[in-house]
């Protein structure tokens, strides 16, 4: 992939109004007129055509973009629209970002979108009249980012995508994805419950937000995992929003219904589990032997629960991302070529190897 440089295209080099008008008089200044003829020309000597003001206007901002772009006056620039704090997963994500900025001297401008995609499009646009010179997302779902992102491309300002990617048409209005492969963790969790259950169990499937990217690829890696199982069957699914809260809730309506049913719990991530044992306790049963349970993130809390013998799995998503995003905006920057995905590699981790890890856990 080629990168897009900061400074918008055709643009001249920066300096004064003049020296982009072809023909114009060396001293031409924001109060003359243009080289007009006879009467047009004294009719005109104390107005500025809008041409010209456009004109100058547009100097100024590819000015403004190839000093911060390049070795310029200020320090690095980056807009970023995390999607909340949903999960100790994402708090550590975004404390990674902000470290690594720290570090590095960059300058984070942070927005938390609270789940919602307007807020998020709110703030890429906040970003884009600020200038930023690169704009990372995690995006809160996977469409309706069109718009806003081809206002960014026509900026000159990159966009870079971490942990969640997007639907668009034309893949050139991001850089970069860096984010872990959320169809091959789904696939993992199925790998390990089938082990575990000899191909036989009947599952609940607490899933993530709605219409997010790991939501939609977990549950098609988990069900790609299961299809050679047929003992395997996910008797219900529920959205559970990726929180502690919903996934104690969610799985309490799951109990009442179908309660003796239930072999196994299946969570798109660490909090919803966490959530489900709650209510598994709740309901006089007994987590992790009563009812088995896989979930994804490998957050430290898993690793709690796992010592406690009360999840039984749990497959790693890394969220410290802050210093492989930086390096890859600083490779954007210098105008190298980086892959269109850049992926986390990530393994599972169980019961029998909690106690051992969970103290060097950073998340």
């Amino acid at each position: 992939m080629r990168s897009r440089s900061c400074r918008p295209p055709n643009a001249v080099a920066c300096g004064s109004a003049a020296d982009a008008l072809p023909g114009a008089p060396p001293h031409l200044g924001v109060g003359d007129g243009l080289n007009l003829p006879g009467r047009a020309r004294t009719r005109r000597r104390r107005s500025v055509p809008a041409a010209l003001l456009l004109l100058i206007a547009l100097l100024i901002q590819g000015c403004d973009r190839s000093n911060s772009s390049g070795s310029g006056t200020r320090p690095l620039v980056v807009g970023f629209s995390q999607v909340g704090a949903e999960s100790a997963w994402r708090t550590a994500e975004t404390q990674s970002i902000k470290e690594e900025a720290a570090k590095r001297g960059a300058t984070l401008k942070f927005a938390d979108a609270q789940q919602k995609l307007a807020n998020q499009i709110k703030a890429v646009r906040s970003f884009i009249v600020q200038n930023v010179d690169v704009i990372v997302i995690a995006p809160v779902v996977e469409t309706g980012w069109e718009a806003v992102l081809t206002e960014a491309k026509e900026a000159g300002i990159p966009v870079v995508l971490v942990d969640r990617g997007i639907e668009v048409r034309d893949d050139a209005l991001f850089a970069t994805l860096i984010a872990s492969d959320f169809v091959e963790e789904g696939r993992m969790a199925a790998g390990w419950l089938a082990e575990r259950t000899a191909g036989k169990a009947r599952i609940v499937e607490l899933q993530g937000t709605t219409g997010s990217a790991p939501a939609i690829d977990r549950q098609r890696g988990f069900a790609e995992g299961i299809a050679n199982h047929p003992g395997l069957k996910i008797i219900k699914t529920q959205s559970a929003d990726f929180t502690r809260a919903k996934g104690k809730e969610v799985m309490e309506a799951f109990l009442k219904a179908a309660g003796d049913e239930i072999d196994a719990v299946y969570a798109h991530n660490d909090d919803m589990a966490i959530g489900a044992i709650q209510a598994i306790e709740e309901a006089g049963l007994r987590p992790g032997e009563d009812i088995l349970l896989v979930s994804i993130d490998a957050v430290r809390d898993a690793f709690v629960a796992m010592v406690a013998g009360k999840l039984n799995a749990t497959v790693e998503c890394n969220p410290l991302m802050g210093p492989i995003l930086f390096d890859t905006i600083e490779q954007i920057r210098a105008g190298a070529a980086v892959p269109k995905f850049i992926q986390n590699q990530d393994e599972l981790f169980d019961q029998s190897v909690a106690a051992e890890l969970i103290d060097s856990r950073k998340y």
